[in-house]
């Protein structure tokens, strides 16, 4: 009997350390689920960050693009107004080279019709002055011949 009792305070003991130990197991695998929930809502909270940096960085790699596009179309704009006044510029310098020419040209067509015209002025002078020296030639013949024929009558 003494055997039982020792054997059944063991048993009690143990059923109490039993107890307390399942009710550690209890206290373990709520924390364990809490843990578990926690995990479980930091994987989601990592996935959702995944995908919002997945996202951010597709919208940052299309305003790098577009941004590339814009500073391209951006230098093709000023590379061709560049050559559009080159070329103006080009033209411009032609047109004052043909300008230049053509006043050169408009001087010495002057000069020659200036000298034309002063050659036929000294001409026109020259025959004047003969004509005015015939018709002196003429008139003092004429004078002649009145007074000659005012004394032969």
């Amino acid at each position: 009997q003494e055997e039982k009792k020792q054997l059944t305070l063991k048993v009690e003991e143990l059923e109490r350390k039993l107890e307390s130990t399942s009710a550690q197991n209890i206290e373990f695998l709520q924390v364990i689920a809490k843990r578990e929930e926690s995990i479980h809502q930091c994987q989601l909270r990592l996935e959702e960050k995944s995908r919002e940096c997945s996202s951010l960085a597709r919208q940052l790699e299309m305003a790098i693009e577009d941004a590339k596009r814009q500073v391209e179309q951006a230098r093709e704009r000023v590379v061709s107004r560049e050559r559009a006044a080159q070329s103006k510029m080009l033209d411009l310098e032609t047109q004052l080279s043909r300008n230049k020419t053509e006043l050169n040209q408009l001087r010495r067509s002057k000069e020659d019709a200036e000298r034309r015209y002063e050659s036929r002025l000294q001409d026109l002078r020259d025959r004047l002055e003969q004509s005015e020296s015939t018709n002196r030639s003429m008139q003092n013949y004429v004078q002649f011949l009145k007074s000659s024929y005012d004394n032969v009558f």
